[in-house]
């Protein structure tokens, strides 16, 4: 009987490390290894469609993934990320194009380059929340988008600015199949730097600045250091994203990232689950994927009298916003925690079942 109590049972965990280890089961280090293997031979048994869509759901999920380290584990909020995916492209194109630096070490520079930017539009709505917060970020939205117009010497104008490929030591990645793997690469990279920084000091820092700010001040917690390094780290993620998007489309311009961008980029961390790094890949690929589900759907009912009456393929572009702002409503309501939350809770039925309830 002595020995029977000593048995762990339920959650059982003697150290802290155990309590922050990114894996919690070899099961679940596994089925990622597995996850991974497999997005790696995807482009190899699927068309290139979709491994464009891969790429668009890498690349943007590496941008969203800054936003969720400022609105989902620090609690700010900002509907001006958009203008920092843009500058980190406009930079990568500068730095490869005019100073002649490879694209492979341009990509991370501009990273640095933009989270400067963004520390400097840190500092002042580091001080603010709310409503005004929400104006400051916007106001960054603008004078960002401004400064593009007008800096010919580093966009162009008028003129889209031009990237070159990417390049690693002479060799250069021709391809959609090739580039797959570029971007894979910087979203693990980008993925285990975001989850092993949540499990530093720092990072509990800015979950105690989300969680209460008040009590994280009394614990000694600089929040204005802490909300200006958030929007460090959400520039420095969206410049990465947006260094990867230059490279790819070889070309850059200020079209389609205004704020409908910015809003999109909310939109994926709100559905993919805010705090939750896994969440936000989810949110991203629904996002993506969404707009080409909607042309799927339109093309299926071409010619019915649904068609006639909504007139789908003349109105496809408004019906993917409409769509868009739909699912960000629907989920507002009946899952605010976002897909990631569902997934726990699917994989919390099968571990019980048949004893789940």
């Amino acid at each position: 009987m002595a020995n029977q109590s000593l048995l762990p049972a339920g959650d059982f965990r003697t150290s802290y490390a155990a309590d922050t280890t990114i894996f919690p089961t070899v099961t679940s280090r596994n089925a990622a290894i597995l996850g991974i293997v497999l997005v790696a031979i995807a482009p190899w048994l699927i068309s290139d469609y979709w491994v464009a869509i891969l790429i668009q759901i890498g690349m943007f999920g590496i941008a969203a993934l800054g936003l969720n380290i400022l609105v989902g584990f620090t609690g700010q909020i900002s509907i001006g990320h958009a203008a920092f995916f843009l500058f980190g492209a406009f930079t990568s194109a500068y730095l490869s194009s005019k100073l002649s630096v490879p694209a492979f070490f341009a990509i991370p520079l501009s990273g640095a380059v933009t989270a400067l930017v963004g520390l400097v539009f840190g500092l002042p709505a580091a001080r603010l929340k709310g409503l005004y917060l929400a104006i400051a970020t916007l106001a960054a939205q603008y004078i960002l988008l401004d400064f593009f117009s007008r800096a010919e010497w580093f966009t162009g104008g008028s003129v889209p600015a031009m990237a070159e490929p990417f390049s690693i030591f002479g060799y250069v990645v021709n391809g959609d199949r090739q580039y797959f793997y570029v971007v894979l690469a910087y979203v693990i990279a980008s993925f285990i730097l975001v989850t092993n920084l949540m499990r530093t000091r720092d990072g509990r820092a800015l979950v105690a600045v989300r969680d209460h700010y008040l009590s994280a001040e009394i614990m000694g917690i600089n929040l204005t250091k802490y909300r200006t390094l958030s929007f460090g780290l959400a520039a420095f993620f969206a410049g990465v994203g947006g260094a990867l998007y230059a490279h790819y489309q070889l070309v850059v311009s200020n079209e389609g990232f205004g704020i409908d961008r910015s809003i999109l980029f909310l939109a994926m961390v709100i559905i993919g689950g805010t705090g939750s790094i896994m969440g936000t890949l989810m949110g991203t690929a629904f996002v993506v994927i969404l707009p080409e589900s909607m042309q799927w759907l339109s093309a299926v009912l071409k010619g019915s009298s649904i068609d006639q009456a909504l007139q789908l393929n003349n109105n496809l572009t408004f019906l993917r916003e409409i769509a868009v702002g739909l699912i960000i409503i629907l989920f507002l309501i009946f899952e605010p925690d976002g897909l990631a939350h569902r997934w726990r809770q699917i994989k919390a039925y099968w571990k019980l079942y048949p004893f789940s309830h």
